[in-house]
């Protein structure tokens, strides 16, 4: 007997994901008076995640990066605490986890992505466990502090992932922060840590990759560039790393490894007809400028999720939300989006306890200061307290509010 589908509800607006980007759109939403909006998201948990390293590296707690999500949502949005499982565009309409459908007129997909840690093999049976940590997950990142704090000597490896990764310059802080930690106790000549970066460069704007490289010298961090974690062994504490330009395999002991996962679109979405196909992670097509999608104009996809040439960070949704939000008003009055998305985003690069970059750039890759009488090219001790102090308040009274 073939199954008989639910029967469909609707709302004018659903949006998909209830992080720091659908969040901010559903907030400018209401602000501009829009009703029948939904935000689909199962987690009764927000986490303010650009946080997370600095658990990792002993400087907050984790509770200070959670709050509950129900405290998030604006006024006047039906939360749906359920999963979506997959979109209709020609229907228009989300499935979600417990088989109903919800139709929609506009829809706005802000879902993240997932850390795929079995990606790599071993890596799955060795995370939390043998000395393996990870500050992408909430449950490993007090880990890392523990694991930095008793380590007195032997051989610390820190990775990086070829696929695109939120906060791509969270791997290699917290490198810098065990380092100046272990330098402060005495202990650094003691120790061997090595960075394993995929690309040619430490970071992808030549200004401050320079900046980086004096950084990793000043603590003798071994660099490998254009090489990856490709295996990891949790009970012999060995992994492999492969190096992109020779095909040559190396395998290292460690006695504490920081690995960070490969990351994808969530599966339902890179299966779906809204992924792009330019996309092997399968994240979801999208005008780089607009942020709507290229085949269906009532959708539009931000944050994470969405294939666009630049960095997936918390900076970037700041600053995608307003484009997002304009355009859909647009053409919800029947007419073309005009606000357009430059490509910003900003990476606070922790170059030690006390210390941080803020590298702000477009798609151009060029420099984008929110503070152009500071050079950002310099380590600077207010720049850590605006990271640390500063910008939690702003994340959770104004970006999540709508207000900036």
């Amino acid at each position: 007997m073939a199954s008989v589908p639910s029967p469909l509800t609707h709302r004018h607006v659903v949006i998909v994901g209830g992080g720091s980007a659908g969040i901010s759109v559903a907030a400018r939403l209401r602000r501009a008076g829009v009703t029948g909006i939904a935000l689909i998201e199962p987690s009764d948990t927000h986490w303010y995640q650009p946080l997370w390293t600095l658990v990792g590296g002993g400087q907050a707690p984790l509770r200070a990066t959670r709050r509950p999500e129900a405290s998030v949502i604006p006024d006047g949005v039906h939360w749906i605490r359920q999963a979506a499982r997959a979109v209709d565009p020609g229907l228009r309409a989300i499935t979600l986890g417990d088989g109903r459908r919800l139709a929609y007129d506009h829809l706005v997909m802000a879902p993240g992505l997932q850390l795929d840690w079995n990606g790599v093999p071993g890596l799955a049976e060795a995370i939390g466990h043998d000395r393996v940590t990870s500050n992408y997950a909430p449950e490993y990142a007090p880990r890392t502090w523990d694991l930095i704090r008793g380590m007195r000597s032997g051989t610390a490896v820190f990775t990086h992932p070829a696929t695109p990764l939120k906060c791509g310059g969270a791997p290699q802080k917290i490198a810098y922060l065990a380092a100046d930690h272990w330098r402060k106790q005495k202990v650094l000549d003691r120790i061997r840590i090595i960075l394993v970066i995929p690309d040619p460069a430490l970071f992808k704007v030549p200004a401050w990759s320079e900046v980086l490289q004096k950084v990793a010298s000043r603590y003798g961090i071994e660099v490998r560039l254009r090489s990856e974690m490709t295996a990891v062994d949790g009970d012999a504490r060995e992994l492999t790393v492969t190096d992109h330009t020779t095909g040559t395999k190396e395998t290292l002991a460690y006695d504490l490894l920081h690995a960070v996962p490969p990351q994808s679109a969530p599966d339902w979405v890179k299966t779906g007809p809204l992924a792009d196909p330019a996309s092997p992670q399968g994240f979801i097509a999208a005008d780089k400028h607009t942020l709507q999608h290229p085949r269906h104009s009532e959708v539009f996809a931000l944050g994470d999720v969405a294939n666009l040439p630049t960095s997936k960070t918390g900076a970037a949704v700041r600053k995608q939300a307003p484009a997002v939000a304009a355009n859909l008003l647009a053409v919800m009055k029947g007419a073309e989006p005009t606000r357009r998305y430059d490509g910003y985003t900003s990476c606070p690069l922790v170059t030690a306890r006390d210390k941080m970059l803020l590298a702000e750039f477009d798609y151009d890759l060029r420099p984008t200061p929110s503070f152009p009488l500071i050079d950002t090219f310099k380590e600077r001790r207010g720049m850590w307290l605006f990271k640390r102090y500063g910008l939690p308040p702003l994340y959770w009274h104004g970006m999540l509010t709508g207000r900036i």
